[in-house]
């Protein structure tokens, strides 16, 4: 009898499940394919990203549901370099390292983003296209170091590596998620990180994270181990496969000629 009042204080004081909180929401989230395969008649691809939002209680009126979804390609370093005019000519004046800048990378969100996320929380969670990008210490690399990054950004998207993609999510009856991410021809071997995260007032409450798998195949898995591996054979291989089409363009010409 005299542990029946400890046992009651611990089940008052003890933190209730996730179930049983009245304001969870959390995502269930899946990918139409978790493996890409590149070919040599690989022309991109495209993902379907789709998840349901699961609730232990009646969702609150305000403020609204709103869904973010990425797709990050693998992390690498990248020199940005910057052209000036000297002597008539265009040179490389000034050059920045950025540590590691994402070879992909896709935002797709039910509204504006500037509307479903806030920037504590986009600093929290690196969910925009500049937060991705990792330039620490830039600053006194070159002046005005922040531009190099933007460059960077810009020429990636003029290229369709970065994409934004505002009200491209769909979610119906703030239950069910749907949005479709074009991947580019040119995509890198490595793991691809798709996260989708729920918000309310710009505020991340959940998030859910997926991988896709992309390797080469065929031919282009065996020339790309063969380049890696064996370096002397690879160069071998590219000489004679040159000299053979210089041959072949050649007796085409003389042909024609004649």
């Amino acid at each position: 009898m005299r542990f029946r009042p400890l046992l009651l204080a611990l089940a008052l004081t003890a933190p209730l499940p996730v179930g049983a909180q009245g304001d969870s929401e959390t995502v269930v989230a899946g990918l139409s394919q978790n493996e890409v395969s590149i070919t040599a008649r690989f022309s991109g691809s495209e993902i379907m990203v789709y998840g349901a939002v699961k609730r232990y209680a009646p969702p609150p009126s305000a403020p609204p549901l709103e869904v973010i979804v990425t797709v990050e390609g693998p992390l690498a370093p990248v020199t940005v370099r910057k052209k000036n005019r000297r002597y008539g000519l265009w040179i490389n004046t000034e050059a920045v390292e950025i540590d590691a800048a994402p070879s992909f990378y896709a935002v797709a969100t039910t509204g504006l983003l500037s509307d479903v996320l806030s920037d504590t929380d986009d600093l929290r969670y690196k969910v925009t296209i500049p937060r991705a990008i990792r330039a620490v210490g830039i600053a006194g690399e070159a002046e005005d170091a922040p531009s190099f990054t933007d460059a960077l950004i810009r020429i990636k998207a003029e290229q369709g590596a970065y994409k934004l993609s505002q009200n491209a999510v769909s979610l119906t009856q703030d239950t069910l998620i749907r949005t479709d991410v074009a991947l580019p021809a040119n995509l890198i071997e490595g793991t691809y990180k798709v996260r989708i995260f729920l918000t309310r007032g710009g505020r991340v409450i959940d998030m859910s994270e997926n991988e896709i798998d992309v390797r080469k195949e065929g031919l282009e898995r065996w020339l790309t181990n063969l380049a890696h591996n064996e370096p002397l054979a690879y160069g071998l291989l590219s000489l004679a496969i040159a000299a053979l089409a210089g041959w072949g363009a050649s007796e085409a010409f003389r042909t024609r000629r004649a």
